[in-house]
């Protein structure tokens, strides 16, 4: 404990220096700014700055303190076109969407945006202890995750996403199955086959995620918009009442901040696992928590704690991140693998000694998230009542900034026209699922998971040279399974027993 406190304490005395305070600042607001444009995210935010701050000829400490506040700015930022417009900011606020919109249509979006910068902030807070008091152990533990365990981790997240289904849930299968389809289009890296190219070039690398997203989100609720004025049925959002949450509210949402805060740093250790799938998983669970103890709870129409969870869940694992990254030399998540990248340019390689050879820069790095952190919170809730303030732009204004945005965070990843019209044509055909009443949230995660859990499943059998029994050998594995199973089995036995119970008390 003495040895933590005494690095802390040199931590804090490189971040609390004049020109890193600065920098985190100035790379906190930033991010939060990347993470409002659709398209853009946190990993491309960090790429601009690498050769810039190596060009400005900054000291690694404070190159490295920069990127990860632009890192968890971004964060921050991508809940608030999720929460006002129905529009992620970044792939891990997917999720907010599901109630932060619905909260924001009955005028809670101040309400909204003040809880999730507070459970953002409660995430990344529990995740910086983690860091601190647990690295090296859970660096340790994540090496017993091979692609057999990964494999099966991804299972357990679509078991776990089977509450997102919904009323109809042949349709959520649908959904999902859409997603896992997109997920295989491109040039397999196995074989070198060419999947569902349909001799198309553009699509040998498949569909980035972010045009799938910007399609299904930002376009297709673009259309709806446009379609809702046109025919009269637009309904009026009335202003905010509040500008922060009451204690009620905080008390209410406690426990899902804390729970989906302790699993996304879980998720967050595992390299490869990400933000989009803790904020997905956290989400999830939540609903099925709540509903089984609370009936009346309303999770897609604006539920505070649906809110809270996934928020959470995305910033811890976002924080989390830096453990494989500092303590094992593996990036946790595609930004941290810029970061890596940007560290050595500096001569500065990442792993076992990093703690050793560099305290000054670890330490530094973990102090100067607490206070960025800190930053992000007070920069945020002030902000509420402006950002609150989109929703009463006029449509003919809004939908044409919305898009032209969009169009340029698309076109920023490749500079290919085909994304654009891409974008264009999935948007076209997520409008049309919505007037079907098929979900998206489903057809986003089998995009996000699609791709890992193919990756994982073909280098398992490649050790194994096909066999199977790789994929239970394992502790971890059977675990797993046994918690994919419970999570799927686990309300069906539930309902069961709620409903014989219900019988023998009537029962003469």
């Amino acid at each position: 404990m003495s040895a933590m406190l005494d690095n802390l304490s040199l931590g804090f005395g490189v971040a609390f220096s004049g020109t890193n305070l600065l920098v985190a600042l100035i790379g906190s607001f930033f991010g939060t700014i990347v993470g409002v444009l659709p398209g853009l995210g946190p990993t491309n935010g960090v790429a601009m700055l690498v050769p810039i701050a190596f060009a400005m000829g900054l000291p690694p400490d404070t190159a490295l303190i920069l990127l990860a506040a632009v890192y968890v700015g971004a964060e921050y930022g991508g809940r608030i076109t999720s929460i006002l417009i129905n529009v992620p900011g970044e792939a891990a606020a997917v999720m907010t969407t599901l109630d932060g919109y619905p909260l924001a249509r009955q005028g809670l979006g101040s309400v909204a945006l003040s809880l999730s910068a507070w459970s953002s902030f409660v995430g990344s807070l529990i995740a910086i202890v983690g860091i601190a008091a647990f690295a090296p152990f859970l660096a340790q533990w994540a090496l017993a995750f091979g692609p057999a365990e990964y494999f099966v981790l991804m299972v357990f997240a679509f078991c776990a996403l089977t509450s997102l289904l919904g009323e109809q849930p042949i349709k959520g299968v649908l959904a999902a199955a859409i997603g896992l389809s997109i997920a295989t289009i491109g040039v397999d890296a196995n074989s070198g086959v060419y999947r569902y190219t349909f001799d198309i070039p553009h699509l040998a690398d498949g569909l980035d995620f972010v045009v799938v997203v910007i399609g299904l989100f930002a376009v297709a609720e673009m259309l709806q918009m446009l379609e809702n004025k046109l025919s009269g049925q637009s309904v009026e959002v009335p202003p905010s009442q509040r500008k922060l949450f009451n204690l009620r509210e905080l008390r209410l949402t406690s426990g899902s901040t804390i729970r989906g805060s302790l699993l996304g740093f879980v998720m967050g250790v595992l390299p490869g696992a990400g933000a989009s799938v803790a904020s997905a998983v956290a989400y999830a669970n939540e609903k099925r928590y709540i509903e089984d103890k609370d009936p009346d709870a309303k999770f897609g129409q604006g539920d505070l704690r649906g809110l809270a969870a996934p928020e959470a869940a995305n910033n811890s694992a976002a924080t989390g991140s830096f453990i494989p990254m500092l303590t094992l030399g593996i990036p946790g998540s595609g930004t941290t693998a810029v970061m890596m990248g940007a560290l050595t340019l500096y001569n500065i390689t990442p792993g076992p000694v990093l703690f050793e050879q560099q305290p000054a820069l670890v330490w530094g790095l973990i102090a100067s998230l607490l206070i960025a952190n800190v930053m992000l919170l007070v920069m945020n809730i002030p902000m509420v009542r402006v950002f609150a303030s989109m929703l009463s732009i006029p449509g003919w204004l809004l939908v044409p900034g919305i898009l032209a945005i969009s169009f340029i965070g698309v076109y920023a990843i490749s500079a290919t026209t085909f994304d654009l019209m891409a974008v264009v044509a999935i948007g076209v055909i997520g409008y049309l699922l919505r007037k079907l009443q098929v979900p998206m949230a489903p057809m986003v995660l089998g995009v996000v998971l699609g791709t890992m859990m193919e990756q994982n499943l073909r280098r398992a059998l490649s050790i194994t040279n096909g066999d199977v029994t790789i994929l239970w050998a394992s502790m971890v594995c059977t675990i797993l399974w046994v918690l994919a199973a419970a999570v799927v089995l686990g309300p069906m036995g539930y309902r069961w027993l709620a409903k014989r119970r219900r019988a023998q008390e009537t029962a003469p």
